[in-house]
């Protein structure tokens, strides 16, 4: 048999009897959901391959050295790795320059801000969507809450208006109303979890380059030496 319009709870028929406010909200959140989806799966893609990328670079660096020859070929590699290493050897290269009035103290000194910065600007570019992702979790949840209250509203205004309390009128409306936080819901989960995930991710990743931040400052400290 056939179910009776009143009585069919199907998402869209629930939607296309929602009204325009609440649709509104529901499709607003429905895209965000897509997005939160097409961050995810970039921001997956972006970090292996920045993990891929530094592994290849820093052994390359570990087989060709860090000075001479190999820095041309190194310097044109663009994985985060390769933006420490960059920063590092400009550094160096621009002290080294000083000749016998070279200070190796603070040159040493320069070369660790220069790391340093180059760290928080490539782990900047690793993180900046994730931004979206804790925007969406936080708010997603309360604009759909926003539908189901104006949804509601609509469902008691039009139960005044007929004068019936009966099931049929009444659970449309609130399964229309209660649809909207559901879809802020299925938005603001996936959203939240992520953020977590690859807030971590980042952590660790940072840490990573933090331990081959101090490679470099080891032998380009050692090179000054040299000299």
């Amino acid at each position: 048999m056939p179910i009776d319009a009143a009585t069919d709870f199907s998402p869209v028929t629930l939607f296309l009897q929602a009204d325009i406010v609440v649709k509104i909200i529901m499709l607003g959140l429905v895209a965000a959901s897509i997005w939160t989806w097409a961050i995810i799966v970039g921001q997956v893609l972006r970090n292996r391959r920045a993990h891929h990328q530094s592994n290849d670079f820093e052994l390359a660096v570990n087989d060709a050295g860090i000075t001479g020859e190999s820095a041309r070929h190194l310097s044109r590699d663009r994985s985060p790795s390769a933006a420490l290493y960059r920063s590092a050897v400009s550094e160096w290269i621009r002290s080294t320059r000083a000749g016998a009035r070279l200070d190796k103290d603070a040159a040493r000194e320069r070369i660790a801000d220069a790391l340093e910065g180059a760290i928080e600007g490539e782990i900047d570019r690793l993180s900046e969507r994730l931004n979206y992702l804790a925007t969406i979790g936080s708010i997603a949840p309360f604009v759909g809450l926003l539908g189901t209250v104006w949804g509601i509203m609509r469902s008691f205004t039009s139960i005044a208006a007929s004068q019936n309390t009966s099931l049929s009128v009444v659970a449309p409306g609130i399964a229309e109303a209660l649809m909207a936080t559901a879809i802020g819901l299925f938005a603001a989960i996936p959203a939240v979890i992520a953020y977590n995930r690859f807030g971590h991710a980042v952590n660790r990743f940072e840490a990573r380059l933090s331990r081959f931040a101090r490679h470099l400052r080891a032998s380009l400290s050692h090179e000054l030496d040299c000299l």
